[in-house]
């Protein structure tokens, strides 16, 4: 079996991973959900960062936040520097990024936290690496293996010394990074479904939030993370070229089982053009995390696919507590990022890798960005201000994430003409597996292995014909 990386290169994961505390000693540590540290109080519009001494946890705090934040909102006629509406790891990095500059934010989402999200859970170097600062990670298990399949035969497994990268469960790590916007100053206000967004141009200057009870909160910038049927995205006009259906079920399994699978997952590829399975090991909470993902139009056959994958996996005798679905969009390349006063991040904008369709790192990215444009929209004096800011924004996504999603396109196409070499490639070449190995622990990209390697140039070429 091959290593990951160089004797110079250290995952980002891995350099800190004898810190980093698993679920159950992550919900001891002061300030994490649930301990008697963790910043409870909501900050009113007038008001700096929250309050970290309160003691209220867990989730009637949660209830009684969302109540309080209800009657800070209700009781100030006042406009917001900025609104986010969504509270995912998109919105919630992007209310963080704002408030850390001083400024008064608040933050809007239709579900109270925790709550559970259709994904993998899986924290790559970049995502690691974009994490708010001291952000301590709930993780539930810490991977340094990969076993690979090509439609259940054929498994290799590869190993490495350094971590490749950690699993969380959703509700822990989104309820975590709500908590450190909060920590930063901004507001979070629950059960706020919003149907909408207005610009007010003139004196106002601003644009307003519609939602619908009748509410309206009004702001000089507006971000939305609202996932990826999002109602912010379609008033900016955000447009997709891909859309695939995920599907997922959370498997409880006998702590002998979990124990089988601590530290490694199962990835396969799949019957489906683009599809793929995959097993995520919660080893904290004795659960296995399994689903698979293709292109949508074809729900009976990903069905089909999950089912058939969780039997041959042996997982088929255990009951799982949720089975779910999710589509997952990806953005034209020429889709806007913004229109006057709103910027769209994460799933709002469809940014995700699409190969993988990989969508944490990439939320976590686009939401401090859209957070510290939303700023200088905000502080801009007139419409061309706005425009300029809303245009540095877009540079910025398309210079960075852009670039790496025109990558993972190309690897896409190739892979469903011919997946068969990928599982070649990984399984039996020492540094394609060291390329995926090092994508995942944050030390280079898809775009750069396509960049700098001939061969990953030409297997994708081959692949493609």
């Amino acid at each position: 079996m091959t290593d990951s990386g160089s004797s110079d290169s250290r995952s980002p994961l891995d350099a800190e991973a004898s810190e980093l505390p698993t679920a159950s000693e992550a919900s001891q540590a002061p300030g994490s959900p649930g301990s008697p540290g963790s910043p409870e109080r909501l900050a009113r519009p007038s008001d700096g960062p929250s309050d970290p001494q309160s003691g209220a946890s867990g989730a009637s705090a949660d209830a009684s936040e969302a109540s309080d934040g209800l009657d800070a909102v209700d009781a100030v006629d006042d406009v917001w520097d900025v609104v986010v509406v969504g509270a995912g790891p998109a919105g919630a990095s992007a209310a963080h990024a704002a408030a850390v500059q001083g400024r008064r934010v608040l933050l809007l989402d239709k579900a109270e936290h925790p709550r559970y999200k259709t994904c993998g859970g899986g924290i790559i170097g970049p995502s690691r690496d974009s994490l708010p600062p001291g952000f301590r990670l709930p993780l539930q298990d810490r991977v340094h293996a990969v076993t690979f399949a090509y439609r259940g035969r054929f498994a290799r497994t590869q190993r490495s010394k350094r971590m490749l990268f950690g699993l969380v469960n959703r509700d822990e790590f989104d309820l975590r990074l709500v908590q450190a916007a909060k920590q930063a100053g901004a507001v979070l206000v629950t059960g706020v479904s919003v149907t909408g967004v207005e610009q007010r141009g003139g004196e106002h200057r601003t644009a307003v939030v519609t939602a619908a009870d009748g509410r309206r909160f009004e702001a000089r910038a507006v971000v939305g993370a609202d996932g990826s049927a999002s109602r912010i995205g379609r008033h900016v006009g955000v447009t997709f070229d891909q859309i695939d259906l995920g599907l997922e079920a959370e498997i409880p399994v006998p702590a002998q089982v979990a124990a089988d699978w601590a530290g490694r997952i199962h990835l396969d590829w799949g019957p489906l053009p683009g599809s793929y399975g995959w097993v995520f090991p919660k080893t904290e909470s004795s659960s296995l995390t399994v689903g698979v993902i293709s292109a949508r139009g074809d729900g009976e056959g990903t069905k089909q696919y999950l089912a058939d994958y969780v039997r041959r996996l042996g997982l088929s005798g255990f009951t799982p507590s949720v089975e779910s679905g999710h589509l997952t969009r990806c953005r034209a390349e020429d889709s806007p990022l913004s229109r006057g006063r709103v910027l769209v991040a994460g799933d709002a904008a469809g940014l995700l890798e699409p190969w993988t369709r990989e969508g944490i790192s990439y939320a976590l990215r686009s939401g401090r960005l859209a957070g510290e444009w939303a700023v200088k929209v905000a502080e801009a004096g007139d419409a061309a201000g706005v425009r300029r800011e809303a245009l540095n924004y877009a540079f910025a996504i398309k210079a960075g994430l852009g670039v790496e999603m025109r990558a993972g396109k190309q690897l896409l196409a190739a892979f469903e003409r011919r997946p068969y070499l990928f599982h070649a490639a990984v399984c039996l070449v020492p540094a394609a597996w060291r390329a995926f190995a090092r994508t995942t622990q944050g030390h280079t990209t898809f775009a750069q292995v396509l960049r700098q390697y001939r061969a990953a140039r030409r297997l994708s070429a081959l692949a493609s014909r």
